[in-house]
């Protein structure tokens, strides 16, 4: 049967036993500044795969990535120009997902995702601690596809039930709002969905999208 614990009275309990979990390549639920997300070891394609399973996701739709730091991004890419500097100062840790170009032997299974990857410093303390303890995860919101995304640890069990072995409950989500994602890997930064940041706060720190 999966396991609820609360992170804000057995924080300690929370993280040793997601990462009991993640390394056994099962999938857990946790609270982000966005949304509650459904989260799987990145680099286990076994464990992506049951994280699209349990979210009824097919392979087209590769979930992003959740790291603690920007020094764990350059482990996934090289491509950390400018751009994406000027972003994570702004708006790191926080409700902004950037897609970059993968490095080329990295070996990770994410789905269909081409030479890309999204990646996401989240502005919560306990995910970020949960992250340094796991590593990158993989990270898609709580919820089966075409259904609302999960603000509290109720909504996520009600719709991903047994699919999960650990839900960690942090109550309600702060934010309720997606990240906003930005592609970077062309000369000219596109927002593939407008979420919790808006086109202008970006385009202060991004002004090719003020032009756009």
């Amino acid at each position: 049967m999966p396991r609820t614990i609360d992170i804000r009275t057995e924080p300690d309990a929370a993280i040793d036993a997601a990462a009991a979990a993640i390394t056994a390549g099962e999938c857990i639920v946790l609270p982000t500044d966005t949304v509650y997300g459904i989260a799987a070891n990145a680099f286990d394609a076994d464990a992506v795969q049951r994280l699209l399973d349990a979210k009824h996701r097919g392979r087209d739709m590769p979930p992003p990535v959740l790291v603690a730091d920007l020094y764990a991004v350059r482990t996934l890419t090289d491509d950390v120009g400018a751009d994406l500097e000027a972003l994570a100062a702004a708006f790191w840790p926080g409700a902004l997902t950037v897609v970059v170009k993968a490095q080329p032997s990295l070996r990770i299974d994410l789905g269909e995702r081409g030479e890309t990857i999204a990646v996401r410093v989240p502005d919560h303390e306990f995910a970020r601690d949960l992250l340094r303890a796991t590593g990158p995860l993989a990270v898609s919101s709580a919820n089966v596809s075409g259904e609302p995304a999960a603000t509290t640890i109720a909504e996520a069990r009600s719709q991903l039930k047994k699919s999960v072995s650990v839900y960690l409950d942090g109550g309600p989500a702060e934010g309720g709002l997606a990240s906003t994602i930005v592609d970077l890997t062309t000369d000219e930064p596109r927002i593939l969905r407008e979420g919790a940041l808006t086109r202008a706060q970006l385009a202060e720190h991004l002004p090719l999208l003020a032009e756009g």
